[in-house]
């Protein structure tokens, strides 16, 4: 009987403490986070290591629509292969003789080798070259962050900051085989 007794007091006891906590409406709390930024290792003069950088400027000169072997195969020890030819689609490339599975490729410090193969198929970016800010090479081991097979080389690839000013602007190119090439970019809905 006693302990029947304890049972219910204590029963009650927390019924009366669950009622005596104040409700907070998770809607209105505010929890201030700390920023959390993204470090690519890019080589610099001090390296080490091989390394070649294309620039915004270059990478517009030489951007035809092709997929970035091809932008690539103008940078010592790159070769690009193209399934159909015109450098667009199925393409691939060795850096120093080895494949594109030894070679460990990001954009903005992120990964893009695909977890099970360990390369990039480029069919899935067409005209990725066009949203690129510059774009690095490192043959050799070099400083890659991700992955541990990359002694063919890393390459780290920089989109496009946000403009200072507004603009748009219209991009279009044809070629053999009916390749053909649009873009635009339309930068005053970003700043408004």
């Amino acid at each position: 009987m006693k302990k029947e007794i304890l049972f219910l007091a204590g029963l009650s006891m927390a019924g009366l403490c669950s009622f005596a906590q104040e409700r907070v409406d998770s809607l209105r709390q505010i929890h201030h986070l700390q920023g959390v930024e993204i470090i690519s290792t890019r080589a610099n003069s001090k390296s080490p290591l091989a390394y070649y950088n294309l620039t915004k400027k270059d990478i517009k000169s030489q951007n035809f629509g092709q997929d970035i072997p091809f932008l690539l195969s103008l940078t010592p020890s790159v070769v690009a292969t193209s399934d159909a030819g015109a450098g667009v689609g199925y393409t691939g490339f060795r850096v120093r003789g080895t494949d594109a599975t030894r070679v460990n490729v990001s954009t903005n410090g992120i990964p893009l080798n695909d977890s099970e193969s360990q390369s990039v198929f480029w069919v899935n970016m067409p005209d990725f070259a066009s949203s690129l800010e510059d774009l690095q090479i490192q043959r050799g081991v070099g400083t890659s962050t991700n992955g541990a097979g990359a002694f063919g080389a890393s390459i780290n690839m920089k989109t496009q900051n946000l403009p200072l000013q507004q603009y748009t602007e219209i991009n279009g190119s044809y070629g053999s085989y009916n390749t053909s090439k649009s873009d635009g970019k339309d930068w005053n809905r970003i700043n408004k």
